[in-house]
């Protein structure tokens, strides 16, 4: 687990959807200017279909990016999709032996989970290089994400209280559609964990179809002790959604802000949290 300090080199890598040129630009800049050296991975604009490159493109890009030495942290350039594609070809003892915090969200879930499962090391759902384009730098999601990526603990307030109760565990969790999507995959932690789950554009009856397709997994139901929600931007009906998070068959709460909209906190995926009622602590 690195201190990432100004000077610390940032590693933009490409894993799901092709990148815009200016985008990017835009996001390399604005981390420059916050004191952060930046490496482009070799595929970040190459394009193939609607991907940044074929699949073995973008699996070099990410081992070539464990094994540089000047990387202090990788961070995901966009989601969009592709990462589930090339999660047979990972090779993670490349990245036990290479150990360094890779972070991204939505469709980098799958990156996420696998590589915690897969080598224990702590994961980051947090900003990705999108999150940092803006003409105007978003200093939040940047002080939390170093929050995290440095080891503090972490207090996170919700605003709702589906189901009372408190719950210990690992946190573990991210995209809903992608952790959904990954069902069939050896995935799931085998210790006791508090699942965190956001999304985008789906419609209420989509999100209830994830969740219980998630828990008529055993393990996941039995391991599952608590649920902490975040945004679930452009749902098509709020009440409906949230009488079904009451539903849950644990302690639940939600209001978090673990989000697709630029203002985000980063989550450790891996360490050790509790929740009691709307109250988050981890590490």
């Amino acid at each position: 687990m690195i201190k990432l300090e100004k000077g610390n080199t940032i590693g933009i890598l490409a894993l799901a959807g092709d990148c815009d040129k200016e985008t990017t630009d835009n996001a390399v800049l604005n981390l420059q200017n916050a004191g952060y050296r930046v490496k482009l991975s070799s595929n970040i604009y190459k394009k193939e279909r609607y991907l940044a490159g074929s699949d073995d493109d973008r699996v070099t890009a990410l081992h070539d990016f464990f094994k540089d030495p000047e990387i202090d942290l990788i961070m995901a350039a966009r989601g969009g999709y592709g990462t589930l594609k090339i999660l047979q070809k990972i090779d993670c003892r490349l990245i036990k032996n290479n150990p360094k915090p890779i972070i991204g969200y939505s469709d980098i879930t799958a990156l996420l989970l696998t590589v915690y499962k897969k080598t224990g090391l702590i994961t980051y759902h947090g900003p990705m290089g999108v999150s940092f384009s803006d003409e105007k730098f978003n200093k939040f999601t940047l002080d939390n994400m170093i929050k995290a990526l440095n080891n503090e603990t972490l207090e996170l307030e919700g605003d709702k209280i589906f189901n009372k109760g408190s719950a210990k565990g690992i946190i573990w969790g991210g995209n809903l559609t992608t952790a959904a999507s990954m069902c069939g995959l050896d995935f799931i932690p085998n210790e006791d964990f508090i699942f965190f789950a956001e999304d985008i554009n789906e419609p209420a009856y989509k999100i209830d179809r994830m969740f219980t397709q998630l828990f008529n997994i055993n393990k996941f139901k039995n391991n599952c002790k608590g649920i902490v929600l975040g945004d679930f931007l452009g749902v098509d009906n709020r009440e409906w959604l949230d009488e079904f998070f009451s539903t849950l068959p644990c302690p639940a709460a939600g209001g978090f802000k673990i989000t697709h909209d630029r203002e985000m906190v980063t989550i450790p995926v891996g360490k050790q949290a509790v929740l009691e009622g709307k109250h988050l602590v981890i590490g």
